[in-house]
């Protein structure tokens, strides 16, 4: 039976895609209809996405599966191909977008902005897309999925279109989105190898030079790093989440983000045969750069969707860590630790489609029943929205890297393949490669400091706002979607060796080895990733034993203390007045960052009058990206704007002396 339904994969994938369609045109259908939509078709697009997940892996450890779909243009067909890699990604798809579409179905209560029905529409079209993408199997198929999805998603980013800012963020988004399109379509014409096939089969068989497939590398470093956000090409990615409806915030950080690793790793590790050992530094170097920048961005921000933003450019960024050093490893044919690095990635790939997801959605709960998004206006909710903290916590725990969370697993993974890198036959990366390893963990540990920030000026203490005591807790439908995503995320963290079981073709594939095939992936009590004398963690035992400690500490506490405590005031060092602003604050836990990261910040004070009733300190953070990069390119572009606008005089017979002097020039040219 399991044999029959992998062979239907790739048909039941079609139907899923096609389910999808047919709820956007329904939804076009009821316009205005608030209550069809939400309480209907959103719920019935997370059982598709349920089946999508069952769907992929049932195919993953098959045999790849291929379809034609007679579209497009003609003799272009749509070539499709469903393998290990693809199902992967399809089954995070489904897995992420299941606990966010039935989310959504109780958040998009008016619309945000765009009737209801219309942004159905492009959120069911966006889905479709990014299953097409993974599912493409020639350049062609690729682009204009690709496209589709970046045109569905702009549409989702500016929902609230009234609002200048929104709008602006997602024309940034979309210019972004087609400056890489353009650099992966480059790609492709690279690797078709000037065949004028632009399947991807075609591009398998061909062999490139050193030179080309260097080329091929860098076009899809630049164009899947500017979908993925990878430094500098991250500056759309803090502007479009924040801009975005939490769902759809939750939907491109969780899931679309990974369409780009998705694309890195197929252009990479399947369509180039050889790769160069310095390609891996590349993406090392950048990796590290982008997580750096990533998570001391995240530490000094006071917008919580923000922050969440500069979150994922960390995590995206130790996910091009670990690819990078995935090829370095496949470049020496070390298989099993390139087998190890590429696990690590793709488990992080998985746990932060589910922790960021819900974190995202948990945002979008306290922005629903607060109506802020500033962190210097918020504290004390878990007292008034205690499933959503608790939700949430999870997550935050998950994308701290605290054990025994499905974010700790991938990240000790990752530091576990930066530690036989001394077994490098490059001395000058045996001596490089520990530098990598040290920026990872310091990331790590500033991750932890960001989310205890974010969860601490959150939920923890008092309201910084009276109107803060009406808050209401998430119900019915969104709170369905924050358990599915709290229960991913602890399953993922539990059972790490069946995720990696599940990993296993796709490294074979890759690769040409796995950790599950040879061995060493451990038991289902035990992660040993190389051996158990090595290393080996046990996610499980070390859940029930501090489960444990929690019991027997409360049952003591309870059994020879109780009646015995005395609750009175705090000391408040002298001063009776006590408020609520005299918590620190998201600027002040920030604080410390800033002063050892200062050189990196572009900082703006504003300072308050000693006459003020009031005194208020404000402190804000810009991305200094926009002064070095972008501000300079606009710069350039409008110098020569202005340069080539002196050539428009609106004289015909200036335009006819053009055309003669060209004329002139290329004659002149045929002749030499």
């Amino acid at each position: 039976m399991a044999q029959i339904a992998s062979l239907l994969a790739i048909d039941g994938a079609l139907i899923v895609v096609a389910g999808w369609l047919a709820i956007g045109v329904a939804g076009l259908a009821a316009l205005h209809n608030v209550r069809l939509v939400g309480r209907l078709l959103f719920p019935l697009s997370a059982l598709l996405s349920v089946a999508l997940a069952g769907i992929a892996l049932l195919a993953l450890p098959g045999t790849p599966q291929t379809a034609v779909l007679a579209i497009g243009l003609p003799d272009l067909p749509f070539h499709l191909r469903l393998d290990a890699l693809s199902a992967f990604f399809l089954a995070l798809l489904g897995l992420a977008s299941a606990g966010i579409s039935v989310f959504a179905g109780g958040y998009f209560r008016q619309g945000e902005g765009t009737p209801p029905g219309l942004l159905c529409m492009h959120y069911h079209l966006f889905l479709a897309s990014m299953a097409l993408v993974l599912l493409a199997d020639d350049a062609y198929a690729y682009m204009v999925t690709w496209e589709m999805m970046a045109l569905s998603s702009f549409f989702l980013v500016t929902t609230n279109h009234r609002i200048a800012e929104i709008r602006k963020a997602g024309y940034l988004y979309l210019l972004v989105a087609h400056v890489g399109a353009i650099a992966i379509l480059l790609c492709f014409g690279v690797l078709q190898a000037n065949t004028g096939d632009y399947t991807f089969a075609n591009m398998r068989a061909q062999h490139l030079s050193p030179f080309w497939a260097s080329c091929a590398f860098g076009l899809s470093l630049f164009g899947f790093g500017a979908k993925a956000g990878i430094l500098p090409l991250h500056i759309w990615l803090p502007e479009a989440h924040p801009a975005a409806p939490s769902p759809v915030s939750a939907l491109m950080s969780g899931v679309m983000l990974k369409t780009a690793v998705y694309g890195l790793i197929r252009v990479n590790f399947d369509l180039i045969a050889t790769p160069l050992w310095w390609w891996g530094t590349i993406a090392l170097g950048l990796g590290l750069a982008t997580a750096i920048f990533g998570v001391v961005f995240a530490a000094a921000q006071v917008d919580m969707k923000r922050l969440l933003a500069y979150s994922s450019i960390e995590n995206i960024g130790l996910i091009v860590v670990g690819l990078g050093l995935a090829i370095v490893f496949n470049a020496y044919r070390m298989d099993a630790l390139a087998a190890l690095a590429l696990a690590a990635s793709l488990y992080h790939c998985l746990n932060h489609a589910l922790f960021k997801s819900l974190l995202f959605l948990g945002t979008g709960s306290v922005l629903h029943a607060t109506h802020e998004r500033s962190l210097g206006k918020l504290g004390g909710l878990m007292r008034f929205m205690p499933f959503v903290a608790w939700t949430t916590l999870v997550g935050v725990i998950a994308s701290a890297g605290l054990p025994p969370s499905n974010g700790f697993v991938s990240e000790w993974l990752l530091l576990q393949s930066f530690l036989f890198t001394g077994e490098l036959p490059n001395p000058y990366l045996r001596m490089l490669v520990p530098v990598f390893a040290a920026g990872v963990v310091l990331v790590a540990a500033l991750a932890g400091y960001v989310m205890v920030k974010f969860f601490g000026v959150i939920f923890l203490g008092r309201p910084r706002e009276e109107k803060l005591a009406q808050a209401r807790d998430a119900d019915g439908l969104e709170r369905l979607g924050l358990a599915w995503l709290t229960a991913g995320c602890l399953l993922l963290g539990l059972f790490p060796v069946a995720v990696l079981e599940v990993i296993d073709p796709i490294t074979v594939a890759m690769v040409g080895k796995g950790l599950a095939q040879s061995g060493h992936a451990g038991d289902w009590l035990m992660l040993a990733p190389v051996s158990a004398e090595r290393a080996s963690y046990s996610p499980l035992l070390f859940f029930l034993l501090t489960l444990s400690i929690v019991l027997v500490a409360f049952a003591l506490v309870r059994r020879f203390y109780h009646g015995r405590v005395r609750r009175a005031a705090p000391w408040d060092c002298g001063f009776p007045m006590q408020t609520a602003r005299m918590q620190d604050t998201a600027e002040g836990f920030g604080q410390p960052i800033r002063q050892i990261f200062e050189p990196f910040f572009r900082m703006r004070r504003e300072l308050p009058s000693p006459f003020d009733s009031a005194p208020r300190y404000k402190v804000t953070v810009e991305d200094p990206m926009w002064a070095w990069v972008y501000l300079r390119i606009a710069a350039v572009t409008e110098a020569a704007s202005r340069l080539v606008g002196l050539l428009q005089r609106g004289r015909i017979s200036i335009y006819l002396l053009y055309s003669f002097v060209t004329l002139v020039a290329l004659l002149s040219l045929t002749q030499l």
